[in-house]
């Protein structure tokens, strides 16, 4: 019962204080109020329900404070209620905290506390406020109406706790239930507000999302499901329904009651795959349309389920998605499509694990199937079907299978335990290659499968059950395919074909060597011939070193093997072993040549046929892919049969060219190693083998003459045959850079790269950009091409991009002011007869023109063909002249006034084209006619206030008077009208308009002519800045790279932008930024020392906006040139800006091009398009940036996490289009216990607050079972959107002009490379911002241009490196995600990504017409742990099953080139650390010194150890 009072008061009742008074452990001072938020902000996880009633106290609380109290007091009432006991964590200190707030509030509010009570003050206060800001708000913005519908939810809510329900009213009630009607409309939502009525948001009027939604929402032929309650307490005998009807709002909602999905990954998806079928949906239509083509869903289903068909057919089982002939097809392939994506959105961890999914939904699919067949048969009634809660699928699914990677992640011991002795995420993947998963696992899931069991158990324990106690010893679980065994022999295993090229080779070479008869003499000698063809049982010995290690390292999982693996083993080890004795009997019978030549063309018969395919692409890629069983009969010995490493065949070209690049590699080395290493070694060891050495030492084990001084001719040759086994990489790294440059010089990479270059092409660019870029017409015949109007519509669409680019690096702080308005182009130049170029093109172009033309004597033709001989000369002499021309007539009043200049206008262009211009004009007078014009120009800008009209009046008299005196031969003549006019010469020119001044395209004209004047040389080496040089040249130079012509924007690929998160820097504080170290050096004043330029700007642009004094600009100034969140946001956010640009021209079509984008009455005349414009940039673009440890932050008392929350929070509010994913980790009381429950949540920023979107719950702890950053982005990926996604690390920017390619390189997708395989991998070329600052961070930038460019082209081997690259996100989410994650192994995760794509017949290209930046560690100490945790990472590569299979199923010459870009660069750098010479007291004997062959040999030696190093 309420109280007289209307409310109870905690104060009434002193056993609240005691309990709580004492206790607690965090002190209420500690929680500092920062301007109220704080409320909501230290709200513990398992209490986070109190988080809409807190904020809606704070919104309240300057308008009522006594009904904000009783709010707060609301919460307190719930926080005790939903935590009796406080164990929670942080539980007793939020009471503490807020018992005490509301004692002070108590105070300071009672005063407005009414006569009536506070339930009647909170009733009139509810209407009063439903009244004001929910009836007739009805046409507020959204998202305030959102707030205020639930504050007054909140408002009723504590109404009812306070009042008897048969109290309320008819009226507040009737208020009450419209609110939850209204409620519904304004859900939260991430992209599309589906839910919304009344004036929709632009993107929610585009067909086809209206197309896409009513595919979706059409389920009136499906059935309900019947929910089974499931009580939170074992035993409950309530007498509640256990059983509801749940009708379906859409397709979504029915999967999920039938298989208990949870609401916020039905939500995330549903959004999802509309989005999906929208962007996909346009492209299939010329014109939008509100039906949604059957080819839309259909490619789509195609793309989504390739791996899991491509998985039934490995299997050899029948793909589920079946459909029936009496259903709407495509709402089956809707639901088939809908199912995967939900159980893709709740797997957690098992996303790494693509072939378990697809286990999964193979099963999942059958019964949605089952479902929809009885609904066929019978068709007069629909029956209920049987549902589930919402936590059922991870309930019973996904949480067992997490259970078995939990139990495996603490049996690695945080990576120090040995991989053999654990499962991995790839190990628990392939148990799913094997028909064995449906034999065991069945379905539903039988827990009592091996699959599950965390050790094998012993027949008695299996016997006797598990209610007993287990007797018995527990074996570790046996691995699957692969073992990784920590030993360098996987080097050998992995590359054996290389390995036994090289050792064959140097056998052979040291043979022809030692013959004498040199290279052709051997094959002329049956005795020398005879010696070489010892290689053949030497390749035996080694092909039996292979068998044993194969049998060896794959020990621990050949009880896992199937029979036919076993006896592929088996008898690969004995046939090894015959060849082995066969082939030495047969060279020892050399007298019978034939048959050991028969023995070695039967041995080599695999071989030969090998060979034959290499050259047959297509052959080989169609036999591997087969899963025909008398195909893959055959392929059995050459290749265990596995699911991944099929296919990866290039096309013929392809292959031609990385072939003849490894063949010159291999002719260079093996030559070299012949004639300079091997050859001048022969002499002097014959020579030390016959010498007799007496002075024995009393160290010397062998006697030297008894072996044939073996020691010392092993001391002379290993040092030389380490440097054979590791030279190979320094050839490569030769030819690399040869080839490298000779693909750039074909791409045209790097032919703009000066400001001199740029002047010379620029006039080539804005056709170039249009070809490029523009889609507002079509291409058209060079002869059109050529006409000045298409010109002119060139340069004016051009220029609105151009100019966009150049406003963006002053707001960067990377140009000046004076040095923007050089660069800037107008944007229409219809006033005149000439293109309007840019001012640093035009600069001192008059001067010149006019000193050529003051002191020409000689006809009109030779001057013309001087001026016209510079095409941007010609171009400022006709500007100035007609601009001069148009100024003045529309300055002139007086009608006479402007014949008179209109005749004098027209007689120096009747005196051009009669060619008697120097005649009829004396060019001294033209200096003095430009000082005045200046003059003139000059005063017209400073009288903006009109008050210098009469100084106007004088300068232009004087200018009328120079021109018809001193320039003019007759001018005189002009003096006089017909009508005989004899007023003084100071009554003309007197009557102007002043009123021209406050005309914006006036004064730009004024200002434009001004700088044509007066702008000297110095303009030309504009910008100054060197990296806006470098910037603008790129980008020029881009624009004749082979590059795609872009789409539309609506036609375009959607893509999203993923950035992992976690303690970084995201903005510099003022105390970071002028904090001194022990030099005596702050980070503000390094960085304006070493960009003291940009400083300088920022501080002009500070002083025109009258904002000297602001820190936070100082400190947001500085964050932009380190390595920081904040610059990484602002790029990624140019993406979005530069789509609403180009769609904003593309739907407001040829006017869009008379002004600027910029303009503000630009905007408000095209707001229409402007909101088309930003709906199909969020239907095109997704950013999420992945902060795991978000909720941590905002909890958190140390400074600098709330200064990281508080920085992230901001950057939300700044970019409207930024989400951020977290996990969330709360406590909840089971069975009396707290317990941890885990959630993904995704968050996006609504005035002051985040505003929570959808929230996942997790089957435990994400991030601990594998490698840190890929669980990061693994968790975060399910908010992605879009058919590409850009994975950015946070030490990298993007650039303004770089995002208006974003549409041409996901074109990239498009085409077909190679054959007809599309990319799935884009490369991205990357621009290392911090090598203008280190030099060590500037020698690593070989890595990211020749190197990325010659491993894509022509080597085929690039893999992904970094994050700057694009993902065909569906091909990727559909087979292991982005990423892979196991605990060490893994640890150079982003390769791994690339391994993985290209063992699943992906296709990595690189395009270097794209530019992004990235930061590198500049110092030494920050460079030794990088490379340090890069070596360890590749260390551990080569115990990976993905390099052992790459370096397996590569053809031979692939396989070079992996090895030398990957793990062999190491290795050879190790190796050539450890090289040694011989010993020095027998280089001074007098015999050896003789042979300078051989001292030739070791300088040749010591030169290899050191290019070795430096590799």
């Amino acid at each position: 019962m309420a109280s007289t009072s209307g409310i109870w008061s905690p104060f009434e009742t002193a056993d609240w204080r005691k309990r709580l008074a004492g206790v607690h452990t965090r002190n209420v001072e500690d929680i500092r109020d920062e301007e109220g938020v704080v409320d909501t902000e230290i709200v513990p996880s398992s209490l986070s329900g109190l988080v809409p009633v807190l904020r809606a106290a704070l919104a309240i609380e300057k308008e009522n404070p006594r009904v904000a109290y009783l709010c707060r007091f609301h919460a307190f009432g719930l926080a005790h209620k939903m935590d009796p006991t406080s164990i929670g964590h942080g539980v007793r200190q939020f009471k503490t905290y807020l018992l005490s707030k509301l004692e002070k509030e108590e105070e300071l509010t009672v005063k407005f506390r009414t006569r009536r009570g506070d339930a009647k003050e909170l009733q009139d206060y509810y209407l009063q406020f439903y009244e004001k800001k929910i009836r007739d708000g009805e046409f507020s913005q959204r998202e305030e109406m959102a707030k205020n519908v639930q504050i007054a939810a909140v408002l009723y809510e504590v109404l009812k706790t306070m009042v008897a329900p048969r109290s309320i009213g008819d009226k507040l009630t009737t208020y009450a239930e419209d609110i939850e009607k209204t409620r519904e409309q304004y859900e939260r939502y991430n992209i599309l507000p589906l839910y919304a009525l009344g004036v929709k948001p632009a993107i929610m009027e585009l067909p086809e999302i209206q197309a896409a939604m009513d595919a979706i929402f059409r389920v009136d032929n499906l059935p309900f499901s019947v929910i089974r309650a499931r009580p939170d307490v074992s035993g409950d005998d309530s007498t509640m329904p256990t059983e509801k009807l749940k009708k379906a709002n859409d397709i979504f909602d029915w999967i999920a009651s039938v298989f208990g999905f949870q609401k916020g990954n039905v939500a995330n998806q549903r959004e999802h795959l509309i989005l999906l079928l929208a962007n996909m949906n346009i492209r299939n239509s010329a014109e939008s349309t509100n039906q949604l083509h059957a080819e839309t869903v259909e490619k789509l289903m195609a793309t989504i389920f390739k791996n899991y068909k491509s998985w039934c057919d490995y299997l050899r089982c029948e793909s589920n998605l079946w459909f029936l002939e009496d259903y709407d097809k495509q709402q089956m392939e809707l639901i088939y499509i809908a199912l995967y994506l939900l159980i893709w959105g709740e797997a957690s961890n098992i996303r790494f694990m693509p072939e378990c999914l697809c286990y999964i939904f193979h099963h999942m699919a059958r019964d949605v199937y089952k479902i929809l067949e009885n609904i066929t048969i019978h068709m007069m009634s629909i029956d209920p079907v049987q549902g589930h809660d919402d936590e059922y699928f991870l309930r019973e699914v996904i949480s067992p299978i997490y259970r078995v990677l939990m139990q495996e992640a603490r049996r690695n011991n945080r990576g120090k335990a040995s991989h053999s002795n654990w499962r991995n995420y790839d190990e628990l993947n392939e148990y799913f290659w094997s028909n064995k998963c449906f034999h065991d696992l069945s379905w539903p899931l039988n827990f009592k499968a091996d699959f599950f069991r965390h050790s094998d158990e012993t027949h008695e324990t299996a016997r006797r059950g598990h209610s007993q106690a287990t007797i018995g010893v527990y074996k570790r679980k046996s691995k699957t395919n692969f073992v990784e065994v920590r030993t360098f022999l996987n080097l050998y295993r992995s590359f054996d074909r290389m390995w036994i090229f090289f050792i064959l080779a140097l056998q052979a070479m040291i043979i022809i060597a030692w013959s004498s008869l040199g290279p052709v003499g051997v094959f002329l000698n049956s005795n020398a011939f005879e010696n070489v063809m010892t290689i053949f049982i030497t390749y035996a010995f080694l092909r039996f070193l292979q068998a044993c290690l194969d049998i060896i390292l794959t020990w621990n999982a050949l009880r896992n093997m199937k029979f036919t693996q076993l006896l592929r083993y088996f008898l690969k080890f004995v046939v090894a072993a015959v060849w082995v004795v066969v082939l030495p009997i047969c060279y020892s019978k050399w007298g019978n040549q034939s048959l050991y030549t028969y023995a070695v063309v039967l041995y080599m018969l695999p071989n030969i046929v090998s060979t034959i395919l290499f050259f047959l692409p297509p052959v080989r890629r169609t036999l591997e892919c087969s899963n025909m069983r008398i195909i893959t009969f055959f392929m059995w010995w050459a290749q265990p049969k596995l699911y991944v490493g099929r296919g990866m065949n290039e096309s013929m070209l392809s292959m031609l060219k990385y072939t003849l690049f490894w063949i010159m590699v291999l002719i260079s080395k093996l030559a070299f190693s012949y004639y300079v290493e091997i050859l001048p070694l022969v002499g002097p060891t014959k020579l030390i083998m016959g010498m007799s050495i007496d002075n024995h030492q009393w160290h010397v084990l062998l006697p030297e003459n008894e072996t044939h001084n073996i020691c010392v001719v092993t001391a002379i040759w290993a040092p030389i045959i380490l440097v054979y086994f590791m030279d190979t990489q320094i050839w490569y790294a030769m030819y690399a850079t040869l080839f490298g440059g000779i693909v750039g010089a074909f791409s045209h990479v790097g032919e703009i790269r000066t400001l001199r270059m740029l002047h010379s092409r620029f006039q080539s660019i804005p056709r170039a950009f249009s070809q490029r870029f523009w889609t507002g017409r079509d291409r058209k015949t060079k002869q059109v091409e050529l006409d000045e109007t298409y010109e002119r519509n060139n340069i004016s669409y051009f220029s609105q991009f151009w100019n966009e680019f150049i406003n963006s690096m002053r707001e960067e702080d990377l140009i000046s002011y004076r040095d923007r308005d050089l660069l800037l182009i107008p944007y229409s130049s219809t006033d005149v007869s000439v293109i309007q170029w840019p001012l640093f093109l035009l600069a001192n172009k008059i001067p010149i023109a006019v000193d050529m033309a003051k002191d020409h004597k000689e006809t009109d033709d030779d001057l013309c063909r001087k001026i016209r001989s510079d095409a941007y000369m010609t171009s400022a002499v006709v500007e100035c002249y007609e601009t001069v021309k148009d100024i003045i007539l529309i300055l002139l009043l007086d009608e006479e006034e402007r014949l008179l200049v209109s005749s004098i206008c027209a007689k120096v262009e009747r005196c051009i084209r009669e060619e008697t211009f120097v005649k009829e004009f004396k060019m001294s007078g033209l200096p003095s006619l430009i000082d005045k014009l200046v003059k003139f120009l000059s005063l017209f800008l400073q009288s903006a206030d009109g008050k210098k009209k009469y100084q106007i009046v004088n300068v232009l008299q004087d200018i009328v008077e120079i021109i018809t005196h001193d320039v003019m031969v007759d001018g005189h003549l002009f003096q006089q009208t017909p009508q005989q006019y004899h007023a003084e010469r100071k009554e003309r020119f007197v009557n102007i308009d002043t009123s021209l001044t406050h005309k914006r395209s006036v004064m730009g004209k004024v200002i434009r002519l001004l700088s044509l004047l007066t702008v000297k040389e110095s303009a030309i080496i504009v910008p100054q800045n060197l990296e806006a040089r470098r910037r603008i040249t790129f980008f020029a130079n881009s624009l004749f790279m082979n590059m795609p012509t872009a789409p539309k924007v609506r036609e375009m690929l959607s893509f999203s932008v993923l950035t992992p998160y976690f303690k970084e820097d995201i903005v510099y504080s003022d105390e970071e930024i002028n904090k001194e170290n022990e030099d005596g050096l702050s980070i503000l004043s390094y960085l304006t020392k070493i960009y003291p330029d940009e400083w300088a700007n920022f501080s002009e642009r500070l002083k025109s906006d009258h904002l000297e004094n602001d820190k936070e600009l100082v400190c947001l100034w500085a964050s932009c040139r380190g390595q920081t969140l904040y610059r990484t946001v602002r790029g990624m956010m140019y993406y979005w800006q530069a789509l609403i640009l180009q769609c904003f021209i593309e739907f407001a079509g040829d006017t869009a091009l008379s002004e600027g984008f910029r303009i503000k009455d630009y905007y408000n005349k095209n707001k229409k398009f402007l909101d088309i414009a930003q709906a199909m940039a969020d239907l095109k673009f997704t950013y999420v940036l992945s902060c795991q440890v978000y909720a941590n932050l905002k909890k958190s008392k140390n400074p600098r996490d709330r200064s990281c929350y508080s920085s992230i929070l901001r950057l939300m509010f700044t970019h409207s289009s930024l989400r951020v994913a977290y996990i969330d980790e709360i406590e909840e009381t089971k069975d009396g216990k707290p317990e941890k429950v885990y959630y993904s949540v995704l968050v996006k920023g609504r005035e002051k607050y985040d505003e929570e979107i959808y929230r996942i719950k997790l089957p435990g702890p994400p991030t601990i079972i594998g490698e840190g950053r890929p669980e990061n982005l693994n968790h975060a990926i399910i908010f992605t959107r879009g058919e590409a996604l850009q994975t950015r690390d946070m030490n990298q920017e993007n650039y303004y002009e770089e995002s208006f390619k974003m549409r041409n390189v996901l074109e990239e997708f498009q085409k077909a490379h190679s054959g007809q395989r599309q990319p799935t991998i884009l490369g991205i070329r990357e621009h290392i911002f911090t090598g203008s600052v280190s030099s060590l961070a500037w020698f690593r930038t070989s890595s990211v241009t020749i190197g990325q460019r010659i491993l894509a082209n022509p080597l085929r081997v690039r893999f992904h490196y970094g994050h700057p690259d694009i993902f065909d996100r569906i091909f990727h989410i559909t087979r292991g995600g982005i990423s892979k994650a196991s605990k060490v192994i893994n640890q150079s995760d982003d390769i791994f990504a690339g391994f993985n794509s290209t063992l699943r017949q992906g296709f990595i290209t690189h395009h270097e017409y794209i530019q992004v930046g990235k930061g590198n560690d500049a110092g030494m100490n920050q460079l030794s742990p990088f490379e340090a945790r890069v070596a360890n990472g590749n260390g551990e590569q080569t115990l990976s099953r993905d390099v052992y299979r790459l370096g397996q199923r590569f053809d031979f010459y692939r396989m070079l080139s992996f090895y030398f870009t990957t793990v062999g660069l190491y290795f050879s750098s190790m190796g050539g650390a450890t090289i040694f010479g011989p010993p020095p007291t027998l280089t001074m004997t007098g015999a050896i010194e003789r042979h300078q062959w051989f001292v030739f040999a070791v300088e040749t030696e010591i030169l290899d150890q050191e290019a070795l190093m430096s590799t």
